[in-house]
């Protein structure tokens, strides 16, 4: 089993995740066989710890960005208005540190995770919400970690500049939930070309078709481990199946929807199923 890398959606070390192995069985599914296959390849890791506002703040930075852009954004942030940063609030808490924070400063300290104005927008305004509805960073934390799973991400997706991919990430890295599958860009363009969901799917169908399909403790190391496999498998433009059935190792897994092995072509598998 590889190790973890050091940038990776579910922050690294710092990610909140435990060491923790699954043993492969007769897979009941196909999703399930592609996580079993997943999991002789990658780190596995059980998920959760990861504080729930904090955690919050580090998904909407890594929106429509890479890892490699966000991660040292968070970093500037936390140096600065996290505990022991000359921006902090006095009680130690980010999200009142934030609320309070100049918002030109905010986005200047940010600005490596591109969008920053936005981004700096939608943070503010989450931790102002945080405030009025808990009435602490710790109390929102305990909320996320103890409440219904339903009820957590109802309630955060009422955020604005909240969406399923951030409230789901969320749950699964500060509430350590089983069951809980987030879909990135990666995950939305692996599911539909596998047929493991429909060409046309949106998020939220590919997000229902593999947790209905994957027994719950499997999903957040299928979530990160799925990631990994796009940067190093299967790009949007240069999958590894076009250089042979080889060179892909969930090869026979795959209906290669959008890909034509023989031309080299490669389309978004919407785009190939309504041509």
């Amino acid at each position: 089993m590889a190790d973890e890398p050091a940038q990776n959606i579910s922050g690294g070390e710092a990610g909140g995740g435990v060491p923790d192995e699954f043993a492969p069985g007769e897979a009941d599914s196909r999703v399930e066989a592609v996580v079993d296959e997943l999991g002789e390849m990658y780190w596995q890791k059980a998920y959760g710890g990861q504080d729930a506002f904090e955690c919050l703040v580090r998904t909407i930075l890594s929106q429509n960005t890479s890892d490699v852009a966000s991660q040292p954004a968070h970093d500037s942030l936390m140096e600065r208005y996290g505990p022991d940063g000359p921006e902090a609030a006095p009680d130690g808490d980010l999200a009142r540190a934030l609320a309070a924070a100049d918002r030109d400063e905010l986005a200047e300290t940010i600005a490596s995770a591109g969008l920053y104005n936005q981004k700096s927008e939608v943070i503010q305004t989450a931790a102002e919400w945080v405030l009025d509805e808990f009435g602490s960073e710790a109390a929102f934390d305990e909320f996320v970690r103890t409440d219904d799973p339903d009820e957590v991400r109802d309630t955060l997706l009422s955020v604005s500049g909240v969406g399923p991919k951030t409230a789901d990430c969320v749950l699964l890295f500060s509430g350590g939930r089983d069951g809980v599958f987030p879909v990135d860009t990666h995950v939305h363009r692996i599911a539909r070309r596998m047929g493991i969901a429909p060409p046309d799917a949106v998020h939220e169908d590919v997000r229902e078709a593999i947790e209905a399909e994957l027994p719950p403790e499997k999903c957040g190391f299928g979530h990160t481990a799925m990631i990994q496999f796009g940067r190093e498998y299967c790009s949007a433009r240069k999958p590894a199946c076009l250089e042979g059935p080889e060179a892909c190792p969930l090869y026979d897994h795959c209906d290669r929807v959008g890909i034509d092995e023989l031309d080299g072509e490669v389309v978004d598998p919407a785009e190939a199923a309504n041509s």
